[in-house]
């Protein structure tokens, strides 16, 4: 490239020297563009979060170990089917027993048995990351033994459904959500309980789990919520959480207040000496409808709706209950042949109460 004298003008370079120029220019983008390409895909990488794995400890001591947070789900148990849901995975579930009805979306699922008869064969074919059962279902042997990863879950009181919604929480990747969701419930289950009539606080209580009967006594979680709400138990915790009572422990005892759900309820004054009872004679009762009751007798996410339905119940009683409650007797003994059973949902539950 030469420049003219006096003339003040570049020369255009010959062509082999053009030809030189383009060969270099196409070298330099050859190399550069991968790199910079290389570079970018390279930061991207580095900005992802590194997957970390997930270790849990379950209701049996045992130590459960994924890869990371679990993309497919199955859950063989009501409570533990809301409480992965009401954390907002509900998406990640594959399968869940045929009790499992809330919320909606879940009810499409592959049904999957129950306790006892869990449908082995078709859950393997869902290839979950892990299963959530309760502690006493049969089938954990057989899925461990197939190489599935089982979280054992036994949620039978309060202070058991705590450590189920963090624990939930952890293995979804996100302990902190269990933490502010048992916030919130207990935060309800106290402003429910502020709404339950003074009169009636320290009343005597009688709830039925399921006919037979069996009652949720003070040991049970339900009995606990009864407990949060200013009602005294008739069923004392040495009987056991959800025992199976003679009848006429209940007739001896002539609860202040009888709670059920709206079925058990119609049918009890046709039960020998139950329509003597001051409460369903005076209709100091409450018989709950399905929904309702469901949150009542699973240990998840909805046992604050079950104080406000509780409280909505004893907030409309008929002045009667506002009267002076009866004298406890002096001795409820359960007649030989009362037996205190495990919480509904284990291998002896009443058929009624899945949990």
């Amino acid at each position: 490239m030469t420049q003219e004298a006096g003339c003040g003008c570049v020369a255009v370079p010959s062509a082999p020297v053009r030809r030189g120029l383009l060969v270099s220019l196409r070298v330099s983008l050859l190399v550069r563009v991968p790199l910079a390409a290389a570079a970018l895909v390279g930061a991207a990488v580095q900005a992802q979060p590194a997957v970390e794995a997930v270790r849990v400890v379950d209701d049996r001591g045992r130590s459960v170990v994924l890869p990371a947070p679990p993309a497919r789900i199955v859950s063989l148990l009501p409570s533990l089917t809301e409480t992965v849901c009401a954390l907002g995975a509900c998406a990640r579930l594959v399968g869940v027993d045929r009790h499992s009805s809330w919320p909606a979306a879940v009810t499409v699922l592959p049904r999957l048995g129950g306790l006892e008869d869990t449908q082995v064969e078709r859950l393997v074919a869902l290839r979950p990351d892990v299963v959530l059962a309760e502690g006493s279902s049969r089938a954990i042997e057989r899925l461990e033994s197939l190489g599935l990863r089982v979280v054992a879950l036994s949620p039978r009181s309060l202070e058991d459904g705590e450590r189920t919604l963090r624990l939930v929480g952890a293995l979804l990747g996100d302990e902190a959500a269990g933490a502010r969701l048992w916030a919130q419930q207990q935060s309800r289950i106290e402003r429910a309980a502020a709404r339950v009539p003074a009169a009636l606080q320290g009343r005597r209580v009688y709830f039925e789990v399921a006919a037979a009967p069996f009652a949720a006594g003070e040991a049970s979680f339900v009995g606990q919520l009864l407990a949060r709400l200013g009602l005294r138990n008739i069923v004392p915790a040495a009987l056991g959480p959800f025992p199976h009572l003679n009848p006429e422990f209940v007739v001896r005892a002539d609860p202040d207040v009888v709670m059920a759900s709206a079925r058990a309820l119609a049918e009890m004054p046709a039960r020998p000496g139950w329509r003597g009872l001051r409460a369903l004679a005076g209709g100091q009762a409450c018989g709950f409808a399905s929904g309702p009751w469901d949150t009542l007798v699973r240990p998840g996410p909805r046992l604050a709706e079950g104080a406000e339905a509780v409280a909505d119940c004893l907030a409309s009683l008929p002045p009667a209950a506002l009267a002076a409650p009866a004298a406890a007797p002096a001795a409820v003994p359960a007649r030989p042949g009362s037996t205190t059973l495990p919480p509904p949902a284990s291998i002896a539950q009443p058929p009624a109460v899945p949990r």
